[in-house]
């Protein structure tokens, strides 16, 4: 991963986001020695919602297994009967 410093970016911002698009590598921006931000692809960052959203909605389901929050089929079935009317 490129590690740039917030100096840097300030005033190479056009350069780092070419760089930035061209390799599709994260730029990871410091102030102080320390990690500050990442700078990332706008269809990356996308993807990585989009993979989120997924994670989060198997782990809901995850947690209505274990607390015995389910349905049958034939349960669902009947819910979902009753929203399509």
């Amino acid at each position: 991963m490129k590690v740039e410093l917030v100096t840097t970016l300030k005033r190479q911002a056009t350069k780092i986001l070419a760089d930035l698009h061209a390799s599709k590598e994260p730029v990871l921006i410091t102030e102080h020695g320390q990690p500050s931000a990442y700078l990332v692809d706008v269809d990356d960052y996308e993807l990585m919602k989009k993979r989120m959203a997924i994670l989060e909605g198997i782990a809901r389901g995850e947690k209505a297994i274990s607390e015995d929050r389910t349905f049958s089929h034939e349960q669902a079935q009947e819910k979902m009967a009753k929203w399509l009317k």
